[in-house]
């Protein structure tokens, strides 16, 4: 008997759900970030303390990654690991809220990261396993992407804040944990649990397998492009409001319209950059899309029009954002063996978390405070153009121009 691909209406199920799951991840994982300003001072942390927040949980969301991933792969068990880490991190909303001291925040964070960093490889690989191959590029951004553009970027601050002023910001953070409770009963009802097909017996002199996937050239190429483009995304964030309003001089309003932009470009990226790349291949897309982005920064810097063009320039530039889940999942997935694939997607992901998230806001705040505020819109241009010449590096993977493997026989791959 021959391994099919579950029904289109499974799949359909399958990456709406694990696309709600990691929307609902990314909006307690923001909620800190737009809570801040009222946690602040009631806390009394100072702002090296709001900095180790964010840079604690991107460090434990790193090691999770690399982690969990390879557990699952280990244990072949990917459902209940998502379904406890789900529960753990509304666990840690919830404590959020409950906190008293940044020692009981920090420790919050940092188990939210533990809990929330293994939540996408694992996602990643369920899709892969599920979804035709054909479409594996679409579903696997929609899956990363939309989720945690519309609920973490556009939702959340659209819902917590307005709580927090009616109610207090610990009242939000419970708010925020209640979205995961639901989340993790409908994996629970509605997600099959498929076993992994069991490796082929290694050869003498073999690689491991984990060698084999660390020495992969796709791997390697990925993670380099993760830590560039993680870099970019986190500094980004950072620090275009304050190029906005203290650089450019724009209006608050103004300038958080234009971030808002971001987040829409972002969810409709999730849709198209991901799906061309089915048709036209993975590297020329990667490539292509990742110097768009160097659209951002010039943009920021130079263009002195109004803010309707400025914000088409951001919608332009931010599109390279689709590409995330290209190199952190995609690319990675088509090429390692299925039973390494959560642990090649951990590895990407980490490596990105650890070298991107944690270190490049630090970086680009000293070169900030050397060269003023249009060094880390420099530190932006750079970032995108070496990681779009480290995309033509990669061996092309679209099923559609390499073909397809074959599907493995259910009668002896689970022996």
């Amino acid at each position: 008997m021959r391994a099919g691909r579950s029904s289109a209406a499974y799949q359909v199920l399958l990456v709406g759900l694990l696309c709600l799951n990691f929307g609902i991840l990314f909006f307690d994982r923001n909620a800190l970030n737009f809570l801040m300003p009222y946690v602040q001072p009631e806390l009394g942390l100072s702002y090296t303390q709001v900095g180790m927040l964010g840079s604690a949980l991107s460090l434990t969301w790193a090691l999770a990654a690399g982690f969990v991933g390879w557990l699952s792969d280990k244990l072949a068990r990917r459902k209940i690991i998502i379904v406890v880490s789900t529960l753990v991190f509304s666990v840690c909303s919830v404590v959020s809220g409950l906190a008293q001291t940044f020692l009981l925040l920090l420790g919050a964070r940092l188990l939210m990261g533990l809990s929330e960093g293994g939540v996408m490889p694992i996602s990643h690989a369920m899709v892969a396993a599920e979804v035709s191959p054909q479409r594996r590029g679409l579903a696997q951004g929609i899956a990363q992407n939309l989720g945690s553009a519309l609920m973490g970027s556009t939702v959340a601050p659209l819902v917590l804040v307005p709580v927090a002023l009616a109610w207090g910001w610990r009242h939000a953070f419970f708010l925020a944990a209640a979205p995961g409770l639901i989340s993790a009963a409908l994996i629970v009802l509605f997600i099959v649990e498929r076993p992994i097909p069991k490796a082929p017996p290694r050869e003498p002199g073999a690689r491991a397998p984990l060698v084999e996937t660390l020495t992969e050239r796709n791997v390697i190429v990925c993670a380099i492009i993760s830590v560039l483009l993680v870099s970019y995304l986190v500094v980004t964030w950072a620090f275009m409001p304050l190029v906005l309003v203290q650089y450019r001089g724009i209006d608050d309003n103004t300038a958080a319209n234009l971030m808002a932009v971001l987040g829409v470009s972002s969810a409709i990226a999730a849709f198209a950059v991901p799906g061309i790349s089915d048709y036209v291949g993975r590297r020329p897309v990667m490539a292509i899309m990742t110097y768009i982005g160097t659209i951002l920064p010039l943009g920021a810097l130079y263009f002195d029009g109004s803010a309707w063009t400025l914000g088409t320039i951001f919608f332009v530039g931010w599109l390279f954002n689709g590409i995330f889940p290209m190199f952190m999942a995609t690319v990675p997935t088509e090429s390692v063996n299925p039973r390494q694939v959560a642990t090649a997607i951990g590895i990407v992901m980490g490596l990105g978390e650890v070298l991107g998230g944690v270190f490049s806001p630090t970086i680009a705040g000293r070169l900030s405070d050397m060269f003023g505020l249009t060094a880390p819109l420099w530190f932006l241009f750079g970032l995108a153009v070496v990681a779009g010449t480290a995309a033509w590096f990669l061996k092309e993977t679209a099923p559609r121009l390499v073909g397809s493997p074959p599907e493995p026989d259910l009668a002896t791959a689970f022996e």
